[in-house]
């Protein structure tokens, strides 16, 4: 090998040799992934009140199930008091029916009130409430929507509403006596709901969760993984939004209100995306349910309403 070979042959191998270093270095230096955020995933359901606001003829859990599917939605939410039994070969017919139609029922929202000064009152809706939660069970249903209760010194609920849901406490009794009967009522039903794997979804409605600052009252005095909020866009009446975002953190499942040709008691011009703004700050991955409560036909109101609520949530 002459000088001019042997020095073009150690570059070359140098260059292998700073090649193989290279690569290697490549190979074994762990790259960082950075961990993604976590995104909300909203899947949409039809409140089965939405086609049907407690006036004759009362519309099928079925044909809601049927209804919801052609729209494409994810899910039902059940109201109790539109089913047709409580039967266990109808529970398990409404099961059915929903799977083969690729509908999860969702949550069964009922009605009980625990703002009531008699113990055997209160004692009758505990009962009920633990009735429901094995309802849920029976049917797959992972939630159930509670009321706190209310004073009822205002009977009529369409004078409720003309108050806008302000009523007097009930004489000889305090606002902290109406807490009190609420937290321990719900405590007692707790264990069960439990057992049974059903969530109790506390609302934001009339009564003493009216206001934010309700609802949390109620809710930081039980510490129970299987109590939470059920977050209704409809039911704060004065500043909506702001009063929303103290109670999105603790929403484990959300109903929302469309009102298509006027509301039945009140109409409010709802801005989805502000409220998809909202949820999205405190990452809710769970159900909305839409609520149609508008006097247009309900196919109308509710395919309108699914409309806004996939443009405001995609």
């Amino acid at each position: 090998m002459n000088k001019r070979t042997f020095i073009k042959t150690g570059a070359s191998l140098a260059g292998l040799t700073a090649l193989g270093s290279a690569c290697q270095t490549t190979r074994h230096t762990p790259k960082h992934t950075p961990v993604p955020k976590l995104q909300s995933r909203i899947k949409l359901g039809v409140s089965s009140y939405s086609y049907w606001h407690f006036r004759d003829p009362k519309t099928s859990i079925e044909t809601v199930i049927d209804k919801s599917a052609a729209l494409g939605v994810e899910g039902v939410d059940i109201l109790h008091r539109q089913m047709d039994s409580e039967d266990i070969p109808y529970l398990q017919k409404l099961k059915r029916h929903a799977f083969i139609n690729g509908i999860d029922l969702i949550a069964l929202s009922i009605h009980q009130d625990f703002v009531d000064p008699d113990p055997a009152v209160r004692k009758e809706h505990i009962q009920h409430t633990l009735k429901c939660i094995d309802l849920a069970h029976e049917m797959g249903i992972p939630c159930i929507r509670l009321n706190s209760g209310r004073w009822n010194t205002i009977s009529s609920f369409d004078d409720l509403m003309a108050a806008r849901g302000l009523e007097p406490i009930l004489p000889g009794h305090t606002e902290k006596d109406g807490f009190d009967w609420c937290i321990d009522s719900i405590e007692a039903c707790l264990k069960h709901a439990e057992r049974q794997g059903v969530i109790l979804a506390l609302e934001n409605h009339w009564g003493l969760t009216r206001t934010p600052e309700g609802l949390l009252r109620i809710l930081n005095a039980i510490d129970s993984p299987w109590l939470g909020a059920l977050l209704d866009t409809g039911n704060f009446l004065e500043n909506p939004y702001e009063k929303l975002e103290q109670i999105a953190s603790r929403a484990v499942f959300v109903q929302a209100k469309t009102y298509e040709g006027g509301g039945e008691w009140y109409t409010l011009d709802l801005d989805y995306n502000r409220i998809a703004g909202i949820l999205n700050g405190v990452q809710y991955r769970g159900y909305v349910s839409l609520e149609f409560e508008g006097k247009a036909p309900a196919d109308e109101g509710v395919a309108k309403g699914i409309s806004t609520l996939r443009a405001a949530f995609s």
